[in-house]
């Protein structure tokens, strides 16, 4: 695994095929090194982050589900809205982010 450093913090680079994704991992754990998946899901679940995903997906997904992702859209934003990467990769069909569960998971973004 390939690593770059950004503001003195190491960050990995995952390299699947020809397709390199950025540890959301390693970015999280700037500013919350005990639990970054927390970090993660207020990231994830900010309307801002949803549009940015799902533009990037609708550009280079031709795999992606529309309709779930307006469904996720609608709901952003909302203090009862919940989302995790892996609900997000499912729901949508997503291929920018990978998620990858355990004690040593980590959530990738292309």
């Amino acid at each position: 695994m390939e690593k770059i450093v950004v503001k003195g913090k190491n960050i990995e680079i995952l390299s699947k095929g020809e397709t390199e994704y950025i540890s959301l991992t390693s970015i999280a754990k700037y500013k919350n090194s005990k639990e970054p998946k927390d970090i993660i899901k207020n990231w994830i679940r900010n309307r801002n982050t949803i549009e940015y995903l799902g533009l990037w997906e609708r550009i280079n997904n031709p795999n992606f589900k529309p309709v779930e992702f307006d469904g996720f859209k609608q709901q952003a934003g909302l203090n009862t809205f919940v989302l995790t990467t892996k609900q997000w990769i499912e729901g949508v069909n997503a291929r920018g982010i990978i998620s990858k569960s355990g004690k040593y998971g980590d959530v990738k973004e292309h």
